[in-house]
């Protein structure tokens, strides 16, 4: 696509980084929103992801909007980090509908982050946009997952009651992005391979949704540049595969064969210690993305093992200096 304006709200994270990198180096005019104005590489403006305000000049004339606002979920779920999490995905999806519809030339496409999560916790099946449980859960599942899928089945919800006519709008249900940056989540796994510790989690069973982060910069691209794609799209790679598989992979790419197991019981108390949930590990997302598949999206990096030797080849020579934390 030629030149055009990208608006990045919440953009200053790890994946904001990694849009506006990709974006900027194709020429296009990148500006993020955010709470923490700093230094970037890119135009920062502040806003507060609640209220209009000068923010929403940026919005008015602009190409592309790529919502990605929310706190982050790598957290305890304690009652004031579940509605600071749940507020700040509402607030900012509202009040960016808001300046879309008050635009005098509002934005032809909006992309809105949404999450794999909202799916099923399943073995038996993949989930995809048209036959995906949504929601499913096992009677005695933790709170903690019935969160999660609350907060992505109110986040889609505030994104579809939207009125923005002239706005084609994408909600994109992504699973885990795979970046060499520090303090992502293959930084995270990488801690605990080097230390012996990156064995099976749980019975190894549940399936990891992952997809890699120049997949995920390009299958974004693709979505921009096809007018006909509209509604659900999972952002995923098509082979999710069970967690032993999946850490098995992570120590071959690292070079090492051993990885002691972590059963529930110790990731729970882990989880604790690092001030995290469990879910993110122990629930079971099998996620492919039909919708880009059908739609002719080739993925560079559609099988794990591959990826994952790709990826920590990056981390290695990553130094710090030229990489992002993960909000």
């Amino acid at each position: 696509m030629s030149s055009v304006k990208i608006v990045l709200p919440g953009g200053s994270g790890l994946l904001g980084h990694l849009l506006a990198r990709g974006f900027s180096r194709d020429g296009h005019h990148v500006v993020i929103l955010s709470r923490r104005p700093g230094s970037l590489p890119w135009p920062v403006v502040a806003w507060d992801a609640a209220s209009l305000g000068a923010w929403a000049a940026e919005i008015d004339g602009a190409d592309v909007v790529i919502n990605l606002a929310g706190r982050s979920v790598n957290c305890r779920y304690t009652p004031k980090n579940r509605d600071e999490i749940m507020t700040s995905r509402l607030a900012s999806t509202r009040v960016l509908g808001e300046a879309i519809a008050r635009a005098t030339r509002p934005p032809p496409v909006w992309l809105q982050s949404s999450t794999a999560t909202i799916y099923a916790h399943r073995y038996d099946a993949p989930n995809d946009e048209a036959t995906g449980i949504v929601g499913g859960l096992e009677p005695d599942a933790p709170s903690a997952w019935r969160f999660s899928i609350e907060v992505a089945t109110a986040w889609e919800r505030a994104f579809d009651e939207a009125i923005a006519p002239r706005t084609r709008k994408v909600a994109l249900r992504t699973a885990i992005v795979m970046s060499p940056a520090r303090g992502g989540a293959l930084d995270v796994l990488l801690g605990l391979v080097r230390r012996g510790l990156g064995g099976t989690s749980g019975d190894g069973r549940q399936f990891v949704s992952w997809i890699h982060e120049d997949d995920f910069v390009r299958a974004l691209q693709w979505i921009i540049a096809r007018q006909d794609v509209s509604g659900i799209v999972n952002v995923a790679s098509p082979v999710p595969l069970p967690n032993a598989d999946f850490m098995r992979a992570i120590r071959d790419a690292w070079g090492t064969r051993v990885g002691l197991p972590s059963p529930a019981w110790l990731l729970e108390i882990g989880a604790w210690f690092l001030r995290t949930e469990t879910e993110l590990v122990l629930k079971s997302r099998r996620v492919v993305p039909r919708r880009l598949l059908e739609g002719g999206f080739e993925f560079g990096w559609p099988d794990w093992p591959a990826a994952a030797r790709d990826l920590v080849s990056r981390w290695r020579s990553l130094s710090r200096a030229d990489s992002i934390s993960a909000p």
